[in-house]
């Protein structure tokens, strides 16, 4: 049963946050379920049910799954993931809105990329205050939640698609008080070390 204006919506915003998280796992599972004819993709997202689709963003999920889990080069990974997780979910987000006017496609492309990059900057925040942690656990259990997120938002959405939002919502509220509470504890650290630097520096001085 096709979706309307406000399912597209509310769509929009989970596929897009499940994107910000990792892009590939969403687009393989947006490609698997519209093959499947679980979820009924407009024309303009049928090229993600091609089987080379599907193929290239399982196999380049593979890889993100491997380069995520490692401590350090996680952080790289991500950054540079920055560069494909906004730009594919802003334009997943207009492709799934070509049925409405070019003005809410363009709203809907401008909706999709902030809401993928809350979750990737979000994403990044917790891994750089976990990724220093000695033990290599946490790191791989934040990866794997994060893929296991992804993709079974996106799977919930086509079902549910306007608690799916709300769930989003709610995370985008948590992400924005975890990012400030992870700045705060940063800051403190920095403003910590360049004041014991200065006590270090002083006598030296005299």
């Amino acid at each position: 049963m096709p979706f309307g204006t406000r399912e597209i919506l509310a769509i929009v915003v989970s596929a897009s946050f499940a994107a910000g998280l990792n892009v590939y796992a969403t687009v393989a599972t947006l490609g698997l379920l519209g093959r499947f004819g679980v979820l009924p993709l407009p024309a303009s997202l049928h090229m993600l049910t091609n089987e080379w689709t599907i193929g290239v963003a399982a196999l380049l999920f593979a890889v993100e799954f491997v380069a995520d889990k490692i401590p350090a080069f996680d952080l790289l990974w991500n950054a540079l993931q920055t560069f494909v997780r906004v730009p594919v979910a802003a334009l997943l987000a207009f492709a799934a809105a070509s049925q409405l006017s070019p003005k809410a496609q363009i709203a809907s492309a401008l909706l999709g990329a902030a809401i993928a990059l809350a979750a990737h900057g979000g994403k990044l925040a917790v891994r750089s205050a976990v990724t220093p942690s000695p033990e290599p656990f946490s790191n791989s259990a934040l990866s794997l939640a994060e893929d296991g997120a992804a993709i079974a938002l996106t799977w919930f959405a086509t079902s549910h698609p306007y608690l799916a939002a709300a769930i989003v919502l709610l995370a985008l509220v948590i992400i924005i008080v975890l990012v400030r509470l992870i700045w705060r504890a940063f800051r403190k650290i920095f403003v910590g070390a360049a004041a014991q630097w200065q006590r270090l520096q002083t006598p030296a001085a005299n």
